[in-house]
């Protein structure tokens, strides 16, 4: 393996897309939280084609690389904003540029990213409070070992979910979960950590903070 992550990736790129209005290197790998199994996200716009992701190795590097289209970029950057999970804004707004001029574009994924998501609306809100309740119901009652272990996992990850939408906060997912909660609120997320074999007096409590139980009267 290569030891410098830009050389190698640009290196890619010039090869496989030659044709690339730009390309950046994104990811942990350009930061502190890069580890040794820290991959080169690479993120290439092409003027034209169907885009796509695909994984490879190259000169020792895992490699994923994310192919869009001006069209394909601008359906994800919007779909990632109607579900508070800005992985394609954090990548553009930290990337480094290996090929062309990206432009004003990663100021302006920046600013969204500063900016945090549009707040939830009454029927966001409502199904926010549904969902947590329903999980919540059924980890109470429960009486299977087996599928306690399962609705306990699935309640810790939706108690965090819910913390941050309620809260007015980006979300997301695995590893960025933990990350977005350490960014809100340090301590919540030392609680959450905490709270991963017995998830539900810390699900009350995010519960209450967003409005209380709902399961009579709901409708969507």
């Amino acid at each position: 393996m290569t030891t410098d992550p830009l050389s190698t990736a640009a290196e890619l790129v010039a090869v496989r897309f030659p044709q690339a209005t730009w390309a950046m290197l994104t990811g942990s790998v350009l930061g502190p939280l890069r580890t040794a199994g820290s991959d080169l996200d690479i993120v290439v716009l092409l003027p034209d084609g169907p885009g796509h992701r695909e994984c490879l190795h190259h000169r020792g590097w895992p490699v994923e690389l994310f192919v869009h289209t001006p069209d394909r970029l601008a359906e994800f950057l919007a779909s990632e904003l109607a579900r508070r999970k800005p992985t394609t804004h954090r990548m553009l707004a930290r990337g480094v540029t290996l090929l062309g001029d990206p432009g004003d574009l990663p100021a302006r994924c920046a600013r969204v990213l500063a900016d945090g998501p549009p707040p939830l609306t009454v029927a966001e809100r409502d199904r926010l409070r549904y969902c947590l309740t329903d999980v919540l119901d059924d980890y109470t009652h429960v009486t299977d070992p087996g599928e306690r272990e399962v609705i306990a996992a699935a309640l810790w990850t939706e108690t965090a979910r819910a913390a941050l939408s309620s809260a007015g906060r980006w979300v997301s997912g695995g590893k960025w979960l933990l990350r977005e909660l350490r960014e809100f609120d340090p301590g919540l997320a030392e609680r959450w950590l905490a709270a991963r074999d017995d998830p539900a007096p810390l699900a009350r409590q995010v519960l209450a903070d967003a409005g209380g139980e709902l399961f009579d009267g709901y409708r969507a």
